[in-house]
């Protein structure tokens, strides 16, 4: 199964137990984009929705395109009700939107599942003149809030992370969306922190999707040794987390 898909088979831990983003961040974004009724809106690849709900709010007309069905049938689930929200079940690289231009096009942490050349160019060609490209993406860590049990979880990545298809998504780089005609291109970055239980951070864990293939024997022991290193250290793990929100435009037409 290709990695951008393997969310898709756990719908209801992947919305438990994924980060959502900052109230800071979407103020800005809503700030910077002025969206609201009469603006449209493309998310793309919201998984369970955890960067949907505030610009739902706006009133904007929220456009989404899901890959995963399991995904798509969730964000029914908890969305369907709402006048202004609109999904569809399919592949971005492939859809064809028939021409519809929107005023902000977003994604959180999917557009790099998405080769450079059809993230850049599609989604440039899908804005209206003056339109946004966000992209939203969060960064943690916890070695700073206790270095012995960082050490701890180490040793077990070391002893027991062997998944069987390596993750090889790396290399998107936000900031080449100047080649491809954008201009303004800035980060600005949030900050939070989440407090997890050895239970939550076992099961958030279960959520990254190259541990989500950790071959047998190994996938046992591997779960059992975080959940036990968090036990030991007081049944609590603190990460800072970093909300990256990328922001680049479509130049008017002059």
């Amino acid at each position: 199964m290709e990695f951008r898909k393997i969310f898709d088979t756990i719908p209801e831990q992947f919305d438990k137990f994924r980060p959502r983003y900052s109230k800071e961040l979407f103020d800005s974004l809503i700030d910077f984009t002025k969206i609201g009724p009469g603006k449209k809106v493309l998310e793309i690849g919201p998984g369970t929705g955890q960067a949907t709900e505030p610009i739902l709010d706006t009133g904007c007309d929220y456009n989404a395109i899901e890959l995963g069905e399991h995904l798509y049938a969730k964000m029914k689930e908890k969305f369907g009700n709402r006048p202004n929200f609109h999904i569809v079940n399919d592949d971005f690289i492939t859809h064809d939107f028939e021409g519809k231009k929107f005023d902000l096009i977003y994604s959180a942490a999917t557009i790099q599942w998405i080769p450079e050349d059809i993230a850049f160019s599609k989604t440039y060609e899908l804005l209206a003149p003056g339109g946004t490209l966000a992209m939203l993406l969060t960064k943690s860590e916890y070695k700073s809030t206790n270095p012995s049990l960082h050490d701890d979880i180490q040793k077990i990545y070391d002893a027991y992370f062997k998944p069987e298809t390596p993750y090889q998504q790396r290399g998107f780089h936000y900031q080449n969306a100047t080649n491809y005609g954008y201009v303004d291109f800035e980060e600005r970055d949030f900050y939070g922190k989440r407090e997890m239980t050895a239970d939550e951070y076992v099961a958030f864990s279960g959520t990254h999707c190259d541990h989500m293939v950790i071959a047998e024997p190994y996938k046992t022991k591997f779960f059992e040794g975080l959940h036990k290193a968090v036990l030991a250290h007081g049944n609590k793990i603190i990460f800072n987390d970093t909300y990256v929100m990328y922001l680049t435009k479509k130049p008017n037409k002059r």
